[in-house]
């Protein structure tokens, strides 16, 4: 394993991380404690040492599995988790420094932790990065030994960019592949400035970057890509990095073909993003052990040369900037 320094924090975490939405089981499915735990154990046992949560995740069952795993290690962690999505209606009125309070208590609690290595504000309305009370919270909140750092999950550039003016924001998770190119400009430049770590989520654009998938390919009912394509739960650009499913096959072709000696292309998708010395860390999720393992094969694959970034540039351009890069 190869660890990056997470920003002001000074850790040092893996370049793979572990998402855990999915921890217990596939999307739609009901939650798996045993396989979490083997999950949990083998991105341990591979020296992942950054393992991402949200109490929304299978209602908090994510958070619940990490806190018995951490119970039965001995090795440090670096635990995230985030906030603020149970608010419903998710309005920017819906977020007071009561209602985060809480959620952070309840964290706690699910974790069977004193403290809180990093929370996240969980993507919240763009509105809620102009309160300045929201960020004194998380300030009186590390006062009292219940927060060590305050970090934010966005879904678009301008949030990431508001949000790190706040001087206690430590890090920023944020969508960045291959199909969503956007944060590799002024973000990470700015992130770089201040100090910021950098969270990788959906490095595999839901899947489609494994280019396992197909026209053909259907997905069950409680899966957001089944479910959310359009964004009728949440953001759309949380599936399928919001780009056309069909536009992203034809894509995926294409780079099938440039990186026609690869067996696998999720491999080459993340060590793409690792390309990257602003990134911190990449969290792709697994619903199982092995995809675990599948992921960390990454860090064996050479550096892709310039030819090749370039190239995956291009395709970039050609297939995606003119319909998603503005809107995120």
């Amino acid at each position: 394993m190869n660890f990056r320094r997470f920003g002001k924090t000074n850790q040092n975490i893996s370049e793979i991380g572990l998402g855990t939405w999915q921890v217990g089981g596939k999307w739609g499915s009901t939650f798996d404690h045993k396989l979490a735990e083997n999950i949990l154990n083998t991105a341990a046992d591979n020296g992942i040492n950054f393992i991402d949560s949200a109490d929304v995740y299978s209602d908090g069952e994510s958070e619940r599995a990490i806190g018995n795993f951490l119970k039965t290690r001995s090795e440090k962690f670096f635990v995230a988790t985030k906030c603020g999505r149970q608010i419903n209606p998710h309005t920017n009125e819906g977020y007071t420094p009561a209602v985060l309070r809480k959620y952070v208590e309840d964290s706690l609690k699910r974790l069977q932790l004193e403290t809180l290595d990093l929370v996240q504000l969980h993507c919240p309305p763009t509105q809620v990065f102009y309160r300045p009370e929201i960020f004194g919270l998380f300030e009186d909140l590390k006062t009292e030994g219940k927060v060590q750092n305050l970090g934010i999950s966005v879904e678009k550039v301008e949030e990431a960019l508001k949000g790190i003016e706040f001087n206690n924001v430590v890090s920023v998770q944020i969508i960045f592949n291959m199909f969503r190119q956007r944060p590799c400009e002024l973000f990470f430049e700015q992130a770089k400035k201040k100090d910021v770590g950098v969270i990788v989520r959906v490095p595999l654009a839901s899947g489609l970057l494994t280019g396992k998938y197909t026209k053909d390919t259907s997905f069950e009912a409680g899966d957001h890509r089944f479910f959310n394509r359009n964004g009728e739960m949440f953001d759309k650009g949380e599936t399928f990095s919001g780009i056309d499913y069909n536009t992203g096959l034809e894509a995926v072709a294409v780079l099938k073909e440039l990186f026609s000696g690869q067996l696998n292309l999720a491999e080459i998708a993340l060590r793409w993003i690792l390309m990257f010395e602003n990134v911190s860390t990449v969290i792709p999720g697994a619903s199982r052990p092995e995809q675990v393992v599948e992921n960390l094969n990454c860090l064996q694959q050479p550096a892709l040369s310039d030819l090749q970034m370039s190239q995956a540039k291009e395709i970039y351009l050609k297939y995606f900037k003119n319909t998603i890069h503005q809107w995120w």
